[in-house]
């Protein structure tokens, strides 16, 4: 039986435009609806941290300054859900995989960000290690309701995909190029570690999805697996 979930909780929906305080109170509400479950959430810097990433790119900065800054972001965010959710009330937030695993002794809920740099990588990538290495499957919270063949906001013909095997996602990833902020479902990281670790990843669009996928009922949303 599953005992701990990760969540990659992206930035655009933690702050859309504004923070989004109706969307995480119903997040709050969700993980605290499975006080059987643990959940390392690992939040992305969304749409706050690719303003200041394309800034840094326009003034000539390197890869690793942006990176650095979208990092930063995505820690900002983990704090700031840490300090909602009322734990950790010293801003503790994790900064390796070990101080994750030791933090969810105590606690049913571990905030993190981004933990060390690493070139080309994202809080998804973050996400599908810290699932590989505490044993547990990946949920991917995003802003639509799982992989498709294309971009659905440019493509009103790009067909959805409820389930994909992790070699055939990581086709489709891997011809993707890297860049810092880049916005797609999950980043080329995730995809070799999900591949190479048999992690059980779920790309879902909504709260209910998460519901649905804990209590094993059936949920909107791709699977990725075998």
């Amino acid at each position: 039986m599953v005992k701990t979930w990760v969540i990659s909780l992206g930035g655009s929906r933690i702050v859309p435009g504004q923070v989004d305080v109706k969307f995480l109170r119903e997040f709050k509400s969700l993980i605290n609806s499975h006080k059987s479950y643990k959940f390392v959430v690992v939040t992305g810097g969304g749409i706050t941290a690719r303003k200041y990433i394309v800034a840094l790119r326009k003034m000539g900065k390197g890869p690793s300054v942006q990176a650095r800054e979208g990092i930063a972001i995505t820690r900002h965010h983990a704090k700031f859900m840490t300090r909602y959710f009322g734990k950790n009330t010293n801003d503790e937030i994790p900064m390796t995989m070990k101080q994750v695993k030791n933090m969810l002794v105590k606690n049913q809920v571990v905030f993190s960000g981004s933990l060390r740099y690493k070139p080309n990588n994202t809080t998804d990538g973050t996400a599908a290690t810290l699932a590989g290495y505490l044993g547990c499957p990946f949920i991917n919270l995003t802003n639509v309701k799982g992989l498709y063949t294309s971009d659905p906001t440019k493509n009103k013909n790009a067909k959805f995909v409820p389930k994909i095997s992790w070699i055939d996602f990581d086709k489709i990833v891997s011809k993707i190029k890297f860049q810092n902020g880049q916005h797609f479902v999950l980043d080329q990281r995730a995809s070799k570690t999900i591949k190479k670790k048999k992690i059980s990843t779920y790309i879902v669009g909504t709260l209910m999805s998460i519901d649905n996928i804990i209590k094993n009922k059936k949920f909107v949303g791709t699977l990725i697996e075998g």
